[in-house]
């Protein structure tokens, strides 16, 4: 497994794709779910630690080059109890590609309080198995093939819902990523998991994600719980629970746009 970063830093604001960031649907642009970890961690540098990151949202406007991406946040309010953001992905050319907004809750010290029982996922019972996110519409190294993948045991690897664990690369080389930016890359691949058909008749593609993150990750290895709903009017939506080894920490929801793929020439 290569230990290749998504992204090298070129300057402050940008970034550039490696192999481990290309997407499935075009050599030359990037999978949005490491995009999403950069969106994350610019917001999380603006607002600053003493406030968690709770709900990221992103609309995908335009592919996303690997030539070069420059990411830059804003606060829209900061007061004592949350802060907001936004952020903004452009390409070389400095057309937007994504906008984006964060809420940032301030962190407390409440001791024990009450929650929802939820079974969790357990990784001790997983078996290792190939990447679900290697099928794609060219043949260079791209996002699946950087990814260890495990699966429950016993579970069918058909079309449909299903849940993964999955450890990714680093974000950016030789700096420590956030627990919530190292989530980022998997909270983007609900629809990569949960399709109800292989990429041969229709792609699959997200217009958005929404990720609202109740707790922040503890382990490296996470895991995603999803299920895909696919219409003929040809719209789409992927939902996924978030789970690290102790339980739930987070909902992902991504606006799918189902096209007709043209076989490779």
């Amino acid at each position: 497994m290569s230990s290749v970063a998504y992204f090298t830093q070129a300057e402050e604001t940008l970034f550039v794709g490696n192999d481990p960031a290309r997407g499935p649907w075009s050599p030359d642009h990037c999978h949005a779910g490491p995009v999403t970890g950069l969106v994350a961690r610019a917001a999380e540098r603006e607002v600053g630690p003493e406030k968690m990151l709770t709900r990221l949202t992103l609309d995908v406007l335009r592919p996303l080059p690997l030539t070069g991406l420059r990411v830059t946040a804003q606060t829209v309010r900061h007061t004592r109890t949350l802060a907001t953001t936004r952020v903004e992905v452009h390409d070389l050319e400095g057309t937007l590609c994504v906008q984006a907004t964060s809420m940032h809750l301030v962190r407390k010290s409440l001791g024990e309080v009450p929650t929802a029982r939820v079974e969790p996922i357990r990784l001790e019972d997983a078996e290792p198995g190939p990447s679900l996110m290697i099928g794609g519409l060219h043949d260079k190294p791209m996002f699946g093939h950087f990814n260890e993948m495990a699966f429950p045991k016993g579970q069918e690897m058909k079309p449909g819902p299903k849940a993964v664990w999955m450890k990714v690369p680093p974000l950016l080389e030789n700096e420590q990523q956030s627990p919530i930016q190292s989530m980022c890359a998997l909270a983007d691949c609900g629809n990569g998991i949960s399709w109800n058909e292989p990429p041969v008749r229709f792609g699959f593609m997200n217009t958005d994600l929404t990720l609202q993150i109740h707790r922040e990750p503890e382990s490296e290895w996470l895991a995603s719980d999803a299920l895909s709903h696919w219409h003929g009017n040809g719209v789409g939506m992927s939902q996924a629970v978030l789970h690290d080894t102790k339980g739930p920490v987070a909902v992902a929801l991504q606006t799918l746009v189902l096209h007709p793929v043209k076989p490779k020439s």
